[in-house]
């Protein structure tokens, strides 16, 4: 999948550890631009901690990419009918003060019939996780830059998800 951004300490003013890097454990993640039938995007709103983020998360044990992917959108948005239109790319994160390479992987999805109740996890539930829909990619991107993210790592989030959703709109990917 084609890097489109690694994402450092440096990007936030702090200091950055790169000859550290290579000892980092790497976690996979999947995460999708969720279309629904009106073209309107999902997006989950982490309420309790003031930002807005694309559906997704890891990669389990014995999982691919795309098994990952669906199982994460059924889990957070309740999608159990859907299409993976096609793949946007990737984007690396550095996280210095966990040890952690993140390397997350985003793709086009069509919602393909109803969603159900999402199985939110406990840690979502407390997170005060919500589905939104923007009505297309410029709202969803508003929503992402109007977000104030309050804990470490979430920062990374925010700027993982703009980078998604404007390197989709810069390739005319979604309307």
């Amino acid at each position: 999948m084609n890097l489109i951004k690694s994402i450092t300490e440096k990007d936030f003013g702090r200091q950055e550890t790169p000859e550290r890097w290579s000892d980092y454990d790497t976690r996979l993640g999947a995460r999708a631009i969720l279309l629904d039938r009106s073209l309107r995007i999902a997006l989950m709103h982490v309420a309790n901690h003031n930002y807005y983020k694309l559906p997704g998360g890891g990669v389990d044990e014995g999982e691919d990419l795309k098994t990952a992917l669906k199982r994460e959108l059924f889990e957070e948005v309740g999608a159990n009918s859907l299409e993976v239109l096609s793949e946007i790319g990737q984007v690396d994160e550095y996280r210095d003060e966990w040890e952690m390479k993140s390397e997350h992987h985003c793709f086009i999805v069509r919602l393909t019939g109803p969603t159900v109740e999402p199985h939110r996890t406990d840690k979502e539930i407390a997170h005060g996780y919500a589905t939104v829909w923007a009505k297309g990619i410029d709202e969803a991107i508003g929503l992402v830059e109007s977000g104030n993210p309050k804990e470490y790592g979430q920062d990374f989030e925010r700027l993982r998800e703009l980078t998604f959703l404007e390197y989709a709109k810069s390739l005319n990917l979604v309307d």
